[in-house]
């Protein structure tokens, strides 16, 4: 039952609890971005959560490996760019990534993955830092206690990882980097760096030099051993050029990470992963019943993963629903809805129309009323669920439209008491 609530004492309430959070972007884009409400769930749901995150994610990490053995040829297939192929297959860790976060939906069939964020996934202050505070507010336990510590944690271990790979001697310069002019970046780039608790620095990344062959510089002209770039996606990377001579300083830069001359994390290796037509792989191994994967593997794909192909023939022929979506696309832009070959919507934004389409099976997400400062609305719930060095840990919800975009809202998530509605 919804019970009505007075505006005006819930965007007091609201100012109050998320104006004594530091460096936190409550609204985005001049618009509300974090609820002052909350969802629950249960013990159950969470264990479910992070059973589902474990599973998922080991099935794309293995599928990693497989893809390192793939030919060029075949990963151009993928739409692993071109301009990458000399660089996709370096890895610095014998993880793929290190933090990478899973999207999943609660369905009537149980938790299916919709895709995995594994090059630059945000949402991490919000999951780890956030959610807990608004459990506070609210009285209620925050499924995510202590994993912003395990978040650290996971974070110094790869770090040391990566040096004593490396054979580093010596005290390494560690920079964090984001665009500077984007706030969601640029806090949650710090809030990283805070929670990794390592001596480093953050340092814009229009204040970074490079010298090719060389190595990439900080502000102040040091020699950057590792670079932490959770924001910037290899695929605009690749495609950086100087300011003066049109220098291609994203090439450049990968050049130096696998010459050894820069450690750079997010690793490559979480790049080839990011493609959505890995999905396509995953399916239909599992369908032709090849040896790559495990009975128990199998079993957690058709359990978990969606029928996904790179044609659209099986979803027409049969009059299915599906979802069409780039390859490399994020926010939801450029997704579209279809039955058979009927369009029934699609997202306004066209940003990817160049990517390589993928088609997946469409699920409904599951709807829940919020409370806004508007009123209440109905919105779509979507789970995002972290991978820290490929170990499930905190999760957060998104609350939005069928296509999850830019202007979804963050749902704080509470464990829910017994009786509790």
């Amino acid at each position: 039952m919804i019970k009505n609530y007075n505006l005006f004492d819930h965007q007091i309430k609201r100012k109050k609890a998320y104006g004594a959070i530091d460096f936190f972007w409550q609204d985005l884009y001049d618009s509300e971005y974090a609820l002052y409400d909350i969802a629950y769930l249960s013990h159950q749901e969470v264990a479910d959560i992070r059973q589902a995150t474990n599973r998922i994610g080991s099935i794309f990490f293995k599928t990693g490996h497989l893809l390192r053995s793939l030919p060029d040829e075949t990963l151009l297939q993928l739409d692993i760019p071109q301009k990458i192929l000399p660089f996709i297959r370096h890895r610095a860790l014998p993880i793929e990534s290190v933090i990478s976060r899973i999207d999943l939906v609660q369905t009537n069939e149980g938790l299916k993955v919709l895709e995995l964020n594994s090059d630059t996934p945000t949402f991490e202050k919000e999951v780890f830092l956030v959610n807990g505070l608004m459990c506070k507010e609210f009285g209620v336990r925050d499924p995510n206690a202590g994993f912003a510590e395990k978040l650290g944690s996971g974070m110094r271990k790869a770090l040391a990882e990566v040096l004593h790979r490396g054979k580093f001697k010596g005290e390494p310069t560690i920079v964090f980097t984001s665009h500077d002019d984007h706030e969601e970046d640029k806090y949650t780039t710090h809030y990283l760096k805070e929670v990794a608790n390592v001596e480093a620095k953050y340092v814009p990344l229009h204040n970074l030099t490079i010298e090719k062959g060389v190595g990439l510089f900080d502000d102040k002209g040091n020699k950057i051993d590792i670079l932490y770039r959770q924001t910037y996606p290899v695929e605009h990377l690749i495609e950086d050029v100087g300011n003066e001579a049109g220098d291609p300083i994203g090439i450049q830069l990968l050049e130096l990470v696998c010459s050894n001359k820069l450690i750079m994390l997010n690793p490559i290796s979480s790049f080839l992963l990011q493609s959505k037509a890995v999905q396509s792989v995953i399916w239909g191994m599992m369908e032709l019943d090849h040896p790559f994967y495990t009975n128990n593997e199998k079993q957690w794909i058709k359990q978990y993963f969606l029928p996904t192909y790179l044609e659209d023939e099986a979803f027409v022929t049969n009059n299915w629903k599906y979802v069409k979506k780039p390859s490399f696309g994020r926010e939801g832009d450029t997704v579209s809805v279809f039955q058979g070959k009927r369009k029934l919507y699609e997202d306004q934004h066209k940003t990817y129309e160049e990517s390589l389409p993928v088609y997946q099976k469409y699920v409904e997400l599951p709807t829940k009323m919020i409370k806004t400062v508007d009123g209440y609305k109905e919105a779509k719930l979507l789970i995002g669920s972290f991978l820290i060095n490929g170990q499930a840990s905190g999760i957060g919800l998104r609350a939005g439209n069928q296509i999850t975009d830019n202007n979804a809202y963050f749902l704080p998530v509470g464990i829910k008491h017994e009786g509790r509605d």
